[in-house]
């Protein structure tokens, strides 16, 4: 919030925002790139490729409705439109609905056969057909009196479609509708938990209660076992065993990193409660997480490092969440005390991911306040410990955006130069356009014809993007500044 109490509006550009949100998104970092391209958004409602973008992040947080919604707002304009066609299949397929998912695979495939991810999307969308309900020829889609929807682009609203394998919610307490040895294997480790839910149902006065949020515990078990036996026919319907086991080991590996390789109790336990927060912070109940922050804090610090190895890691992240939570209610200088003491407790424990991600916080701070001579400082600092190229490319375009708003178009210049390089080694064409225009703005400020190269590089890049929006600032900018360079 502002001194006025007026809400403050974005504080940079469309492109710069949506480039942040890709760069996240790499990073898996969903919920903060869902952040960014809304942000972006509220600049260019419309425009498409954004709204693909955001579909995507809502996709792998398992949102498929707002995927969905995302998906078909980018084809309001153009029902051909590929991306918008690709990702809609996606949604759909997320949903289970896999039988639409297959024409929007096959509506893509038609427009755009040369692209292997149309292939592969009616590929697993036929496979799991099969796995649901049998051998291809068994599969009949039904429609209300209009089989050209493989043709026509306006044929289909899946909101409500019609499966030839309805299925009907059951009440809780009914067995999994597998045979039992298929649902240990799909379920693994939870299927003891659901016999566990199961038993837990048969205490009548246990489920007469109600936890501290008001809900009644009956509620919360019934939807967890409903949870489970969602999952377990999905997950059948989607891939056979073999390769869901491949898959678990996987998974394994990746919750053995997330808990740092610490078998202690104590550590499990913070990292749960970290979850917690951050899943109140990414569904905007700003207070709970900051109440909740401050609970574990005070439990953090009554720990002695014997009995918490990581602690200065966990009181780390504990700032950082305290810190973020306030950045989203504009309160600027306290959030920059809680990321300070973030960093100073990475680099007392010589943690270089938390420092890196203190840094970044910091300097996104001083971006955000208009201090961007202390932003520069910061990610100059930040700079040699990226670890790969879309942290490297957004680094330096971010340095190089604070230049530019110090009018020092040189430096920008050079820092959108690094940037550029860094994109072209990713093959990263949304980085490769904004590094561009960065170095068209910077060059046109000092007065270079070069600014015009660097403008149709852009241009070049937005048109194989197919960013519509971008194209049209990119040639009205090139317009202008061919003008300047006559003058």
């Amino acid at each position: 919030m502002s001194e006025t109490g007026e809400q403050e509006g974005p504080k940079s550009t469309f492109s710069t925002y949506v480039a942040e949100g890709d760069q996240l998104f790499y990073k898996g970092e969903y919920v903060k790139a869902i952040e960014s391209f809304s942000t972006a958004l509220s600049l260019q409602p419309d425009d498409k490729n954004c709204l693909v973008a955001r579909s995507r992040c809502y996709v792998k947080l398992g949102d498929a409705e707002r995927a969905l919604q995302d998906a078909e707002d980018s084809l309001k304009d153009n029902k051909e439109f590929f991306k918008g066609l690709y990702q809609k299949a996606e949604a759909l397929y997320t949903m289970g609905d896999f039988e639409f998912a297959l024409v929007y695979y096959h509506r893509g495939h038609k427009l755009r056969p040369e692209l292997q991810e149309f292939r592969l999307g009616i590929q697993k969308a036929q496979e799991a057909i099969d796995n649901s309900i049998g051998s291809p020829s068994s599969v009949k889609l039904k429609t209300k009196g209009d089989p050209s929807v493989f043709h026509k682009s306006n044929g289909v609203h899946p909101k409500h479609p019609i499966h030839s394998h309805k299925k009907h919610p059951r009440q809780h307490g009914q067995k999994v509708p597998k045979i039992e040895k298929t649902a240990k294997q799909l379920l693994g480790e939870l299927y003891s938990d659901r016999e566990y839910l199961e038993k837990l149902l048969q205490d009548e006065d246990l489920i007469k209660g109600k936890i501290r949020t008001g809900e009644n515990v009956q509620d919360l078990i019934v939807g967890c076992i409903s949870y489970l036996d969602t999952r377990t026919e999905f997950w059948q319907q989607q891939k056979p065993i073999y390769a869901r086991q491949r898959d678990r080991r996987l998974m394994q590996q990746q919750w053995n990193r997330a808990f740092h390789k610490s078998t202690s109790d104590p550590s499990r336990y913070f990292l749960t409660r970290l979850e917690e927060i951050d899943a109140a912070l990414s569904a905007g109940n700003v207070e709970s997480s900051l109440k909740k922050a401050g609970e574990l804090m005070k439990e953090a610090h009554n720990m002695s490092e014997e009995a918490l190895p990581d602690k200065k890691e966990v009181l780390g992240n504990l700032h950082s969440s305290i810190g973020n939570a306030l950045m989203d209610i504009g309160k600027m200088d306290e959030a920059l005390i809680h990321h300070k003491k973030a960093l100073e407790l990475a680099r007392q424990g010589d943690l270089t991911d938390s420092k890196s991600r203190a840094l970044d916080n910091i300097g996104g701070v001083y971006a955000r306040i208009g201090k961007f001579q202390q932003a520069i400082e910061v990610w100059e600092e930040r700079a040699p410990l990226a670890r790969d190229g879309f942290e490297k490319t957004w680094l330096f375009h971010e340095i190089g955006r604070c230049y530019l708003e110090l009018k020092r178009y040189a430096e920008a210049r050079d820092y959108g130069s690094r940037s550029f390089e860094a994109a072209d080694e990713i093959s990263d064409l949304r980085f490769q356009l904004n590094s561009s225009v960065l170095m068209g703005q910077a060059e046109l400020e000092l007065g270079n014809k070069d600014s015009v190269v660097y403008y149709e590089r852009a241009l070049d890049r937005a048109k194989v993007l197919q960013d519509d929006t971008a194209i049209e600032g990119i040639q009205k900018a090139l317009h202008d500044a061919r003008q300047r360079m006559t003058q």
